[in-house]
């Protein structure tokens, strides 16, 4: 038998297909430069700050320049109004023992990547350990899921309610690409 969270999270998945207008845009994001510079300084930066230096910190920074650059997305929907945001409070998806839990990195776009991964990191493991509290995991402007740790290369994640978009993150993997005019391998990612 379904948990009672999971009953409630099943059903506002379906709630949000049957009244959303869904559309999902795939993109081809070169993350060779992000990848050289999280290696280059990966060991220093969880010597100083006590956290690794995840992925997620930097897809966290560029949802937030979209959404500077694109300020109808971070937005949500009540009834008929819809209520733009001049903050970002961006969601992680998380798998917990008790299924997907939503985390809220707070003020996102006044954070810099250490505050940043040191949050995801502490929501991380609330939320796994069951942990997180209510406040922590609602009120996201918008969301960032990722399957790349399952190896999944494409992905269409539904909306949480009562945001108007999601990010989906997938696998990084070594591709041939072009650049100026001759096939190169590059450390792509679908988004």
């Amino acid at each position: 038998r379904m948990s009672k969270r999971r009953a409630t999270i099943a059903k506002r998945l379906v709630e949000v297909q049957a009244t959303a207008a869904m559309l999902t845009t795939f993109n081809e994001v070169d993350m060779s430069a992000v990848m050289a510079l999280r290696n280059e300084h990966k060991d220093s930066f969880k010597e100083k700050h006590g956290v690794s230096l995840g992925f997620m910190s930097f897809f966290t920074k560029s949802v937030c320049e979209g959404l500077r650059a694109f300020p109808n997305v971070n937005a949500q929907i009540d009834g008929e109004e819809i209520i733009s945001h001049d903050y970002a409070d961006v969601g992680i998806a998380v798998s917990s023992p008790k299924g997907l839990m939503v985390p809220v990195l707070r003020n996102a776009h006044a954070q810099d990547l250490w505050a940043s991964a040191a949050e995801v990191v502490r929501l991380s493991e609330a939320a796994r350990s069951g942990k997180a509290v209510r406040e922590e995991l609602t009120g996201s402007t918008i969301t960032i899921t990722s399957l790349g740790r399952l190896g999944g290369i494409v992905s269409t994640p539904v909306i949480n309610h009562p945001e108007v978009a999601i990010v989906g993150v997938n696998r990084i993997a070594l591709r041939p690409v072009m650049r100026d005019g001759a096939v190169v391998a590059r450390q792509m990612m679908n988004l």
